[in-house]
């Protein structure tokens, strides 16, 4: 059964036909509004922040997006949304095997996005191992282990920084008799989770038949797009821009991380795009109590716009440079 349909380009109000620099812009602007560490409202804010995110990473993917948009194109058809013929379904949302159907809760993801564009699959691993299981009970089967199942989980790189518990819940439909069957559990997130870690939950995937052990749930570790900064394993990743003076004369300028605002010292002559590195400020690795590094990359940036006396100083600086850019 198709999941409801989810309009991004809504969630992040933009054309259908924008730009990934729009989409890019649109994001940055919509996470800072209800980033929950800066919102008033922090519950309605955690979940406004959740959609912006699914929307981002499905707009601000290129093959992503054309799925989505194949998919998409008869959405707001009568009689409801159905995917295209032919179009697979993602596993994790979706059914599974001996007609179930498994929904997702907590994870941060909707089921649209797990039934559609969840980067797993719901088995990911063969079918289950035969166990040994009592005489009587061989009579009607032997014992088979259930499936693993896999889903992501998005996680804030607030949450990676400093680990969580997440409360889970996990909802197994019978797809023949609907009967409907509820797990809820914790997951811990450790510190220091990178994205596309998988989390083991033991016993909480398919239910095993015959009197076989249930499988394991796997959930991917997807940090959530943030309007500051990315992730490269344990090192986050920051731009800056700076004006062509603060890159040829050096400047100190104030640049936020998850630790708090720094001062960063711009050495005179930073080209652009340069990466300038501060040690330990990262997320953390493992156990170790050792800390990814901080990179910040430059962007000089151009004025669009000078007036009249800013324009006779640039004439000057032509006129009295020695400078002569390279070949």
């Amino acid at each position: 059964m198709p999941a409801q349909f989810k309009d991004y380009y809504t969630t992040l109000g933009v054309s259908r036909e924008a730009t990934p620099d729009e989409i890019k812009k649109a994001f940055r602007k919509l996470a800072r509004q209800y980033h929950p560490d800066t919102a008033k409202d922090k519950k309605a804010a955690e979940e406004k922040f959740k959609e912006i995110n699914e929307a981002n990473e499905v707009l601000g993917d290129p093959e992503k997006r054309k799925k989505y948009d194949t998919l998409g194109a008869r959405w707001n058809d009568a009689g409801g949304f159905e995917p295209p013929p032919g179009w697979q379904q993602g596993a994790p949302g979706g059914a599974g095997g001996h007609g179930q159907e498994f929904h997702f809760g907590g994870t941060g993801f909707s089921d649209f996005f797990e039934q559609y564009f969840s980067g797993g699959s719901r088995y990911g691993f063969p079918q289950g191992f035969e166990e040994e299981v009592p005489t009587g009970a061989a009579r009607q089967g032997r014992a088979r282990r259930g499936h693993d199942i896999e889903g992501d989980i998005l996680v804030t790189l607030e949450e990676a920084m400093h680990g969580t518990q997440r409360p889970i819940s996990l909802q197994t439909v019978n797809r023949q008799t609907g009967a409907v069957e509820t797990h809820e559990f914790q997951v811990r997130i450790p510190p220091g989770a990178t994205d596309g870690r998988r989390i083991r939950v033991p016993g909480q995937g398919e239910p095993g038949r015959n009197g076989g052990t249930a499988g394991d749930l796997f959930l991917r570790v997807r940090h959530a797009s943030h309007p500051d900064f990315t992730t490269r394993e344990a090192d986050l990743h920051h731009e800056l821009d700076v004006a062509p003076w603060e890159a040829v004369l050096g400047a100190e300028m104030i640049v936020p991380t998850l630790d708090g605002s720094i001062k960063l010292r711009i050495p005179a002559g930073t080209e652009d795009r340069q990466q300038l590195r501060v040690r330990g400020k990262g997320l953390p690795k493992g156990k170790t109590g050792e800390r990814g590094d901080f990179f910040v990359t430059i962007n000089v940036v151009l004025p669009t716009q000078v007036s009249d006396d800013e324009r006779k100083l640039w004439e000057q600086l032509r006129a009295t440079s020695t400078f002569k850019p390279r070949a």
